[in-house]
């Protein structure tokens, strides 16, 4: 979704993936939306086939990245991954180029804390799916310099999206109030995926949070309670999910079932 979101405004993209299945898999899913886009007429074949012209899946060398101006991480919500990361960038962008991670919870200083330029250091986090939710929070860690910040949110308002500067904490803004939304307590509480969101749409929102939830994918925030330990699928209905593989609206099933055209329908 990111790099569509930069393709679509005219950037050249390289994405880059230790495993080439991971790659392969991820430029069918590119071709696959922009075919449903120019299908239901939200956007010509010209400018999709233009777009897929920018993106170049480019293996898994770190030194394909040397020239790039910007370079944004995206992989799992792991300190420890993000840092290795990190590590491997500071070693092969030329100097200036700005390096941003696209993490929706973890600490900017500790990321840039492996870097030799903590000063261009900065989080781009964005919403999934990327390439449809507007809101990009620029994350600024204590060290961040005024170029890189700057550059951020022109390269946020240049691929058409609604920048907002946070600072650094645990979960930044969007996410410390997703999690004191109540809807889990709602939901142990008794009530149905589907009445906690007919009760929130009712207010005026556009989507409930158990169906935003799906959308997002329930694997990002699991996938890291699994690694860390701390799942516990027996009293917590995301973990439970995770582990039978259902992780929304991406595979089909979570809070609801979908179907192909990904319409919701109450998972029983």
């Amino acid at each position: 979704g990111i790099g569509m979101s930069c393709a679509e405004a005219g950037i050249k993209v390289l994405l880059i993936d230790a495993k080439p299945e991971f790659l392969e898999r991820g430029m069918k899913v590119i071709q696959k939306n922009y075919a449903a886009s120019v299908k239901r007429g939200s956007m010509s074949e010209a400018k999709a086939k233009k777009a897929l012209s920018l993106i170049q899946p480019s293996g898994g060398d770190y030194a394909v990245l040397k020239d790039c101006d910007m370079v944004i991480e995206a992989v799992f919500e792991n300190m420890d991954i993000k840092k290795e990361v990190f590590t491997k960038l500071d070693a092969v962008c030329k100097p200036g180029c700005i390096l941003a991670t696209n993490t929706s919870f973890l600490s900017i200083d500790e990321i840039a804390s492996v870097t030799k330029r903590p000063e261009d250091v900065i989080g781009c986090h964005f919403f999934s799916p990327a390439n449809v939710m507007k809101l990009l929070e620029n994350v600024r860690g204590s060290k961040t310099s005024g170029r890189t910040i700057a550059t951020a949110m022109a390269f946020g308002k240049r691929i058409n999206k609604i920048a907002v500067l946070v600072g650094n904490c645990h979960g930044f803004v969007a996410n410390r109030m997703f999690a004191k939304q109540g809807a889990s307590k709602l939901l142990y509480g008794g009530l149905s995926p589907h009445e906690i969101d007919q009760g929130a749409e009712s207010l005026g929102m556009r989507m409930g949070p158990m169906r935003m939830s799906d959308l997002v994918g329930l694997d990002l925030s699991a996938r890291e309670r699994e690694r860390s330990g701390n799942s516990d699928p027996q009293n917590d209905v995301t973990d439970y999910l995770f582990k039978k593989g259902n992780f929304g609206m991406k595979t089909g099933t979570g809070y609801y079932v979908y179907d192909e055209k990904r319409r919701a329908s109450r998972n029983p």
